[in-house]
């Protein structure tokens, strides 16, 4: 006969079960869809910045635009973040923060918004969907994931769609390669920022994580501020509201809910879902500007997305007899 307390039994069940079910997986039960509904968000935004970049591309400097839109996403996160708790970030942390709003904040926008004086929307949103085969790369650079033979094959194809999308856009009087090499700049920013982002969820939420970026932005910005002054000086009413378009839209609520489903996802798998932007930023494109990328830009977008693919493929497991 077991010499343990009848309720002893009782209370390694509770604590067995306790174990087995973590606190938060009721919340999530019920809101699943969530991390979705915040990556579709994401792409939507993300995708008119694209256009809005273009409309105004004529109006402010590439580091007037940045700099517009990272003051406005800087002030509306301020809003919201003074609601919500303050975690002290580690030294370690402030260090990734602040590389994360310099690369990200600061030099993709300016370096995107110069991009796209050369090359059309579409055409810039392709360019940029190279970045899920960069953070392939530096996950297994420095996060220990495996390379593989798929991996190669991956980028060997996702590397001839950008050279044929940029030998598409080359040879027009505002589609050029300087064009194409400032998108990718771009593309190599975000990849480094989303690998030095994911070990910041764990303990800093997304809205923190968010306006202590685009704060350092901002301030990488500065330099930009006469520009930003006779940019909204010249521009129309219409103008200077697209302005704030994006820095509340694209930036503060897209870059937010992007940092909180990377808390729902590995950096990998999120990355890919950014390749639907290049067709939402195309029909916006057509729709608003009045323009299509080149017939060969759609089939270097095509490879771009093949590559990647193959760079997510695992080889098939075998089975075990039982």
């Amino acid at each position: 006969m077991s010499s343990r307390p009848a309720g002893s039994s009782r209370c390694t069940r509770r604590s067995r079960r306790s174990r087995r079910t973590p606190l938060a997986e009721p919340s999530s039960a019920r809101v699943p869809a969530l991390p979705l509904l915040a990556v579709g968000t994401t792409l939507v935004l993300w995708a008119s910045a694209f256009v809005a970049i273009r409309h105004l591309a004529d109006i402010f400097t590439p580091g007037a635009l940045s700099l517009g839109r990272l003051l406005v996403g800087t002030l509306a996160l301020g809003a919201v973040l003074l609601t919500r708790r303050w975690v002290a970030p580690t030294r370690g942390e402030w260090v990734r923060l602040v590389a994360i709003g310099v690369l990200w904040y600061g030099l993709y926008n300016v370096a995107l918004n110069a991009g796209e004086r050369r090359v059309d929307a579409g055409t810039a949103a392709l360019l940029i969907q190279l970045s899920p085969v960069l953070v392939a790369l530096l996950a297994a650079a420095f996060l220990g994931e495996r390379l593989t033979v798929w991996l190669g094959a991956g980028l060997v194809v996702a590397f001839g769609g950008v050279v044929l999308i940029a030998t598409s856009t080359s040879g027009h009087e505002q589609r050029d390669p300087w064009g194409v090499a400032l998108c990718l700049v771009s593309a190599a920013a975000y990849a480094i920022s989303v690998v030095l982002q994911k070990p910041l969820t764990v303990r800093l939420s997304a809205v923190q994580i968010t306006w202590t970026a685009c704060a350092v932005g901002a301030v990488a910005c500065v330099p930009f501020t006469g520009d930003l002054v006779d940019g909204v000086g010249a521009a129309s009413v219409a103008d200077v509201w697209w302005l704030v378009y994006l820095g509340l839209f694209p930036t503060a609520i897209a870059f937010s809910t992007y940092a909180y489903a990377l808390t729902h996802m590995s950096a990998g798998s999120l990355s890919v879902t950014t390749y639907l932007v290049p067709p939402i930023t195309v029909l916006m494109s057509w729709a608003f500007l009045g323009e299509v990328p080149p017939a060969l830009a759609y089939v270097g977008g095509v490879l771009c997305l093949a590559g990647v693919a193959l760079t997510r493929r695992r080889p098939p497991q075998s089975r075990v007899a039982v």
